[in-house]
């Protein structure tokens, strides 16, 4: 390859040094003449430059969404570098040209020197002698090239498109690195080739701007978006240093590490739970409780929340083992699972970064809903692809199921008309309650929304207020815990704003529910609050229509309508946005007629609900004979 580059190039140097007559001359004329050559890739790279500074807040917000998922991230700025049609490797090709046309010029100059023909002084100076052979004044051929090293990478971070928005540290290494690298080489090579390097780093100079000047990244690029990005990512990264010097880390690292061996270093595993965070048990609470009643089974309980309560079970060290595992390092513990039964409440398994075991394919992924709405519209297209067996809530999650399959032509999964287990152990306390304390003069009306975008608090709560504080009804608005948690100021100027209609009641505190209990009526948008409240009180729900949450775009593919949509107008009444002023008329119809939704409401349930009440020995003599089946086949 160095012998196809040099030919053009002994061409080109010796057609210089005719026009010149003096070889330092040719060296300056051919390094000028090299970069017109060149100008056309320079031009490129500008351009690829811009586009990668112009997509860095899309990818500074990607990595602040998946902070720490590394193989997330990856896929989504692949879905970036698409959009914006750029290769992150053609940044490299400059410099590999950069390169091969050092190492040629190192050769021509050799070439010139074996040529007698040719005059190998510039201004006294002898262009080839090597600095570290000669010594005296030669050794300021070195001196000059990383000094011309130095003023480049200045003029670079300061105003290269690409470098100016690269760390201090980043800068400052890659200069020490090209100015070390400069000084040294210096030393070994030709005065010849040092001139080269030194007006070669003159020229770039110049055309740097040049370039910027004619294709300005000011135009293409939204500084200001920029910024915004770096900030968000930057407060993340000081929480994570922040989180790594803190002497707690370091225990869960260690806690992380012993669960880790130990989970792998058990043989035959028959079942395994998975807990995304500690709130997640309540799930799994009643099939846990049968399967440790029922059976002499060992249950084994991973989580990534280093403060689950599990690990404050009764059972734990007995019939329950728990496993503290980060999310980066169950990425590698479900890759290796050895396990009969694996129960998840956690969708998209082998979509993102949670694979399917490479280890046992025969593996029975049992699918745990943690809610009773739709498992098409509110769940990502294809979430519930690789399991084996979902364990369904009601009949629309099943129609959903089988919709889907017939839909993309998928393996039919085992569908457990199980029921919800959650909703019993909510129906048992429900009943629980000493009910003689909600009796009052007024009927309460519950506000509650959801957290998702355009929600009730979002987009209409103050004027719901200001109409319904002219009702003679108690009003509770207990905001989602999100909103307290990133909207506390709005949350206490509403307070503040209703502190004199006694009337009305802005609950920041969640330590007792009994408000969502005791009302009469609960106003909500799309919260998953809407099935809890009507499933244990028989009492109607006024939804009013914000912007719908849908995870899937695709949810309209199959023939079966959401569960989230259906009961809207089944077991209460729903509103537009448009139409908030009708909801006193409306509310007051609906409270006229709570014995008539009570046996609604309840007809709904017997149809739509499987096993009520009897929901976790379903799911739990599942879950036990199928991993009797797989013993009974090994």
């Amino acid at each position: 390859m160095i012998q196809i580059i040099i030919k053009p190039l002994v061409f080109i140097m010796n057609g210089c040094y005719k026009l010149c007559g003096n070889y330092g001359l040719a060296i300056i004329l051919f390094t000028l003449v090299s970069k017109v050559i060149l100008l056309p890739l320079s031009i490129w790279l500008q351009k690829n430059s811009i586009k990668m500074v112009k997509m860095q807040p899309d990818l500074n917000y990607i990595k602040a969404k998946y902070y720490g998922d590394k193989e997330r991230i990856a896929e989504e700025q692949s879905i970036i570098y698409k959009k914006y049609k750029y290769n992150p490797f053609s940044s490299l090709i400059p410099t590999f040209i950069q390169l091969l046309l050092l190492m040629g010029v190192i050769e021509v100059i050799k070439v010139g020197m074996n040529n007698p023909e040719i005059n190998m002084f510039f201004a006294g100076i002898s262009l080839a002698a090597i600095p570290y052979k000669v010594g005296g004044w030669y050794l300021l051929s070195p001196v000059l090239a990383a000094l011309s090293a130095f003023i480049m990478c200045v003029c670079q971070n300061k105003s290269n498109v690409i470098q100016a928005e690269q760390a201090t540290w980043s800068q400052v290494t890659m200069l020490v690195i090209s100015v070390g690298l400069s000084l040294y080489l210096g030393f070994f090579v030709s005065v010849g080739v040092a001139l080269y390097w030194v007006f070669s780093n003159v020229f770039a100079i110049a055309q740097l701007y040049l370039l910027n000047f004619f294709i300005n990244p000011k135009k293409y690029v939204d500084y200001e978006e920029l910024e915004k990005s770096k900030k968000t990512l930057a407060e993340l990264e000081a929480l994570d240093v922040a989180k790594k010097n803190n002497p707690e880390y370091r225990l869960e690292q260690k806690k992380e590490k012993e669960d880790y061996n130990r989970f792998n270093s058990v043989v035959n595993k028959h079942l395994v739970f998975y807990s995304e965070s500690s709130g997640f048990y309540k799930y799994y609470a009643g099939i846990i409780q049968y399967i440790l009643e029922k059976t002499n089974l060992t249950i084994h309980y991973v989580t990534s929340d280093y403060h689950d309560k599990i690990f404050e079970h009764p059972d734990i060290n007995n019939r329950i083992r728990a496993y503290y595992i980060g999310e980066k390092k169950l990425i590698t513990l479900m890759m290796k699972m050895d396990a009969d039964v694996v129960v998840m409440t956690m969708p998209d398994l082998d979509v993102y970064h949670i694979k399917k075991s490479y280890v046992r394919k025969d593996i029975e992924y049992v699918y745990v809903p943690h809610g009773m709405d739709s498992l098409n519209m509110t769940m990502r297209e294809h979430s519930m692809d690789a399991y084996s067996s979902v364990l369904c809530v009601g009949k629309s999650q099943k129609a959903e199921i089988v919709a889907i399959e017939e839909e993309y032509g998928l393996p039919h999964k085992t569908i457990i008309e199980c029921g919800y287990p959650l909703l019993d152990d909510m129906l048992d306390s429900y009943r629980e309650m000493d009910k003689t304390t909600f009796s009052s003069d007024k009927k309460m009306i519950l506000i509650a929304p959801s957290w998702q975008p355009d929600n009730i608090v979002d987009s209409c709560l103050e004027s719901l207020l200001d109409i319904l504080c002219r009702t003679n009804y108690q009003i509770v608005v207990r905001p989602h815990p999100q909103h307290v948690r990133h909207k506390i100021e709005q949350m206490e100027k509403l307070k503040e704003k209703y502190k004199n209609d006694e009337n009305i009641e802005i609950q920041l505190d969640f330590s007792d529910s009994t408000t969502v209990w005791r009302a009469d009526l609960l106003i909500t948008d799309w919260s998953g609050i809407a099935y809890e409240y009507f499933c244990c009180t028989k009492r109607p729900v006024l939804f009013i229509n914000t912007p719908m949450k849908v995870m899937n775009p695709e949810y309209q593919r199959i023939d079966v309508v959401p569960s989230n949509i259906e009961i809207r107008n089944v077991v209460g009444k729903s509103v537009e946005l448009n139409e908030i002023e009708s909801i006193p008329e409306i509310m007051e119809d609906m409270l006229k007629n709570l014995d008539d939704y009570e046996r609604i409401i309840s007809d709904y349930l017997e149809e739509n609900i499987y096993c009520i009440g009897n929901s976790a020995p379903v799911a739990g003599k599942y879950i036990v004979n199928t991993i009797l089946e797989k013993r009974k086949k090994s």
